[in-house]
């Protein structure tokens, strides 16, 4: 990579991330001594991080960073998930923020309300919603996958199938019920209930809407 193209990557992190503050003018005198260390070292890992893989989609020729710099949405996206990605330490968490990132780098005519809506599902969900979202988004892939025997019943509620899959869900019915309804109420799966029984082909089929679809294409890279 050139200098120049360099100097335009740290130029388009640094504006957006920069602006973010570190804590707020009313917090105690205490929290700035105890915080300032720890999310300043967030700021530059997730700076790094973003940076590296930005690098590496320019050499796949998947993106050029000039254009990149005059992107509104893609600068928009970049402050909005970067103030999100700082507030959290889960791993998987700060990975589907990278991949949201990098796909609106990435892709052209990406609509600015489904990347604020979609932004705020990962920061507004914890990681069991999206792994409940992937089982039903393509449960035959998934369990296959994850080498597991997908269960041969003739009529079961759903929840039947998410319980093979996630056996330590088992004693959190009540837990699992709170996501599904998040689920639902978000547009993003097409069946209110987990308790919903159905035949054999309807344990297979995927529960996922096309939005819910759109959602977890944009918080998953694509290898090649």
């Amino acid at each position: 990579m050139s200098k120049d193209k360099k100097e335009v990557l740290y130029s388009i992190l640094k504006a957006g991330i920069a602006s973010i503050p570190i804590i707020g003018s009313t917090a105690s005198e205490i929290l700035p001594l105890l915080l300032k260390n720890p999310i300043e070292k967030r700021r530059e890992i997730w700076m790094q991080e973003v940076g590296e893989k930005l690098k590496v989609l320019e050499v796949k020729n998947k993106i050029e960073l000039n254009e990149l710099a005059n992107n509104d949405i893609f600068i928009d996206t970049v402050i909005n998930i970067s103030t999100e990605a700082l507030k959290t330490s889960e791993k998987e968490k700060l990975d589907y923020f990278k991949n949201a990132l990098l796909n609106t780098a990435i892709h052209e005519n990406l609509d600015s309300s489904e990347i604020n809506f979609f932004t705020r599902f990962i920061t507004d969900f914890t990681v069991w919603h999206i792994k409940i979202l992937k089982v039903f988004d393509n449960p035959i892939k998934w369990f296959i996958e994850n080498e597991i025997d997908f269960p041969e019943y003739a009529t079961a509620p759903l929840s039947k199938i998410l319980f093979k899959a996630y056996s330590a869900l088992k004693s959190r019915k009540e837990f699992c019920d709170l996501i599904w309804s998040d689920l639902y109420s978000s547009g993003l799966i097409n069946t209110s209930e987990l308790k919903v029984g159905v035949n054999l082909n309807g344990l297979k089929s995927s529960r996922t809407t096309e939005f819910g679809k759109k959602f977890l294409s944009f918080i998953e890279i694509q290898d090649n």
